[in-house]
């Protein structure tokens, strides 16, 4: 077995995480860590190079980078097809894998399939952030890369992760969807690994925002099962926000105040929803509340932005 991990500039995550695997419970001589430095630094180099002293080879830790293309997806490819074991698992350098994760994921995929999906657990405070509750998504996610096996075959046969996906975003359920259509993909609860939640800087959710450009490459790939997993309908409170916004100020300008009025009090309506949504539940910590309010002025703007981006970049009709 060969345990890939891409990784940006992150040591410290990185030496948390492949300290987690030298104290798995399956045999060290039983797999390989493939370490694949998207951001090439020798701080990433030498960390992989202490790993392999300390171990002495059993595991082995390969530290590689990435040929020609960046990004996660890239990072991923180079490092499974690097190796010639039979089975490929993937976890990211912010995880910390359960000591029986290995061993766990190893008797599921005897079970039958081309490949399964592993429980993620994000700890997280009783009332999460919005960031934190952003990254919680992940223990409801069928299929992620940071806890995934597949057979090598299966990534041959589907052409591995397509590169076209730059950022950590859709690529797995890209992969997941390709996966599908060889064969079953199967769930194992019990090969977990625990994903702390990064800390952040303020408006993280507004960069956020660019991952919507892929996910129309995602649609155009693999429209039904878009639907039918990940956005079942388009963001229509968005675009209440934002055609109720303009028209508002277009009607002003024309000196219609009516429709002015009328169209102001749509986008105002469905603002304050999506404001209540984002805080239900959430940190009412007052730094917290005053990002919600300012970020979701903007969030819907930027969101149709990098939907009709992604549209036209990839010549599909995606509303």
């Amino acid at each position: 077995m060969a345990v890939v991990i891409p990784t940006y500039r992150r040591p410290q995550l990185l030496a948390r995480c492949l300290d987690a695997l030298t104290k798995q419970s399956l045999p060290s001589h039983a797999f390989e860590v493939i370490v694949v430095d998207d951001g090439c630094t020798e701080a990433t180099r030498q960390v992989v190079e202490d790993f392999n002293r300390r171990c002495q080879g059993t595991p082995t830790f390969h530290y590689l980078q990435p040929r020609g293309t960046r990004g996660p997806a890239a990072a991923r490819n180079r490092g499974w097809r690097a190796s010639s074991a039979p089975l490929i698992a993937f976890t990211d350098d912010d995880t910390e894998p359960d000591r029986d994760w290995l061993l766990e994921g190893c008797k599921a995929m005897t079970r039958g399939g081309v490949a399964v999906g592993g429980r993620v657990v994000v700890p997280t405070q009783a009332r999460p952030t919005d960031h934190e509750r952003m990254t919680q998504g992940l223990e409801q996610a069928e299929f992620a890369t940071a806890n995934a096996f597949v057979w090598r075959h299966a990534l041959v046969a589907v052409g591995g992760f397509d590169e076209r996906f730059k950022r950590a975003w859709r690529e797995d359920s890209d992969l997941h969807f390709s996966l599908l259509q060889l064969g079953h993909v199967g769930w194992a609860p019990k090969a977990m690994v625990v994903h702390p939640v990064r800390p952040e800087r303020w408006g993280v959710s507004l960069r956020q925002q660019a991952n919507v450009f892929f996910d129309a490459l995602l649609f155009k790939k693999h429209p039904h099962l878009y639907r039918l997993k990940i956005r079942p309908t388009p963001p229509w409170h968005y675009h209440l926000i934002v055609f109720g916004t303009l028209i508002a100020l277009v009607a002003l300008w024309q000196d219609l105040p009516t429709v002015a009025a009328v169209s102001g009090a749509v986008a105002l309506a469905a603002l304050l929803r999506f404001i209540a949504l984002r805080l239900k539940g959430a940190s009412l910590a007052p730094s917290h509340v005053a990002e919600m309010l300012v970020t979701s002025l903007v969030i819907p703007f930027l969101s149709l932005y990098w939907r009709v981006r992604g549209a036209l970049h990839f010549r599909v009709l995606f509303f």
